[in-house]
């Protein structure tokens, strides 16, 4: 284990009922995201949304398949654990994990991403970010939070940028689908500086994006359902695809993308498949508006988080380890919570004491810049 400490990548919260209710702007409050007691159980109800995520699997970490399903159906918020929403309370369960700090992803906001009403989108991101703010601030110098915007506009992205930094947060998460145009219109060039300037990381989340949302990840188009989970990383690489090929980190060389919850065995492959279309493009690779190979703009400008993925460490040659962030994702049921020390003892055992280092920790220091010994 390190000295120091392992830091998590990507964790996350269970939005309190209060958290858009009492931060909201007024105009919204009768419509705010909240909680509501049916048949036995309790979930969020969403105006203009037909699924959200049942509370067993935003706080079902350290449960079996098994222990989840069977609370599906009873869980009220009175039995989430108190450190999924409460920033003082997390303390004890990231020491029984080994962990000392982390980076906090929304949860109940992933879904939000994807709502049709752009206006109330944005309303409720911003009242999760005031929301935030205390939630990190009751244990400062472990929590560090990743603001939200709707990106309804480039002005606007931009106001939440310069906002979310004012209120002490270290990155932002993004949608997956703007409002106007796409992410590589040069529209938006005036934003990415924007993040560059105040050294604010973007971060896109899986199922943060129409292609790869919830709606979509329990169902599949064709074949058994899990053929839908196994689709949600597409939506990620995608963004990959079009900052790569688009020319936005040409542009901004210093732009730093992360993205989460995708896993990383991946990367090899993909940058290899894209160097490879570009090279049956043009003889030397360079693509119109590029000036180097793809690859090497994803192992300059493109973060990946992953928890279990053990196929990331083993192909870490083949890429940029200073780009590989790991990740607990507590309290989620995908989180290697409690057992995230005897899983990297075994995952990360081939490492150098360099790459074991960074990975775990080293890493998300230096993107994020956080006030933390590296």
């Amino acid at each position: 284990m390190l000295s120091e400490g392992f830091i998590s990548a990507d964790s996350h919260i269970v939005e309190p009922p209060n958290c858009y209710l009492d931060y909201i702007e007024p105009k919204f409050r009768d419509r705010a995201p909240r909680l509501e007691h049916y048949q036995g159980r309790d979930r969020y109800v969403i105006e203009g949304m037909k699924r959200t995520v049942p509370l067993a699997f935003i706080d079902g970490a350290g449960m079996t398949p098994s222990e989840r399903q069977s609370t599906i159906a009873s869980k009220t918020f009175a039995d989430v654990r108190p450190g999924a929403y409460d920033g003082a309370a997390r303390a004890a369960d990231m020491q029984r994990d080994g962990i000392q700090a982390e980076i906090i992803y929304a949860s109940l906001g992933m879904v939000l991403f994807t709502h049709p009403d752009a206006e109330y989108r944005a309303a409720c991101m911003a009242a999760y970010n005031r929301w935030l703010e205390g939630f990190c601030a009751a244990l400062p110098g472990r929590l560090f939070g990743l603001a939200q915007t709707a990106v309804t506009s480039v002005d606007e992205a931009i106001e939440d940028f310069r906002r979310a930094k004012a209120q002490g947060h270290v990155g932002m998460m993004m949608a997956g689908d703007p409002v106007h145009e796409d992410y590589d219109h040069p529209d938006y060039d005036a934003l990415w500086q924007c993040a560059v300037d105040l050294d604010m990381p973007i971060c896109f989340h899986i199922l943060t994006a129409k292609r790869g949302s919830m709606e979509m990840a329990f169902k599949a188009e064709r074949g058994h359902n899990l053929n839908a989970f196994m689709g949600i990383i597409r939506a990620v690489q995608d963004i990959v695809g079009l900052f790569t090929l688009g020319g936005v980190f040409e542009r901004h060389p210093k732009l730093k993308l992360v993205c989460a919850e995708a896993d990383a065995g991946w990367l090899p492959h993909y940058m290899y498949r894209m160097d490879h279309a570009a090279l049956t493009g043009a003889d030397d690779g360079i693509l119109p508006g590029l000036s180097k190979l793809p690859s090497e703009y994803i192992k300059q400008n493109v973060w990946a988080t992953f928890q279990d993925d053990w196929v990331a460490f083993k192909t870490i040659d083949l890429v940029n380890h200073k780009q590989l962030l790991w990740a607990n994702d507590f309290p989620h049921s995908d989180s290697t919570w409690p057992d995230s020390q005897s899983l990297l003892a075994e995952h990360a055992a081939g490492l150098s004491e360099e790459q074991r280092h960074d990975i775990l920790r080293g890493n998300v220091i230096d993107l994020f810049n956080l006030p933390l010994q590296r």
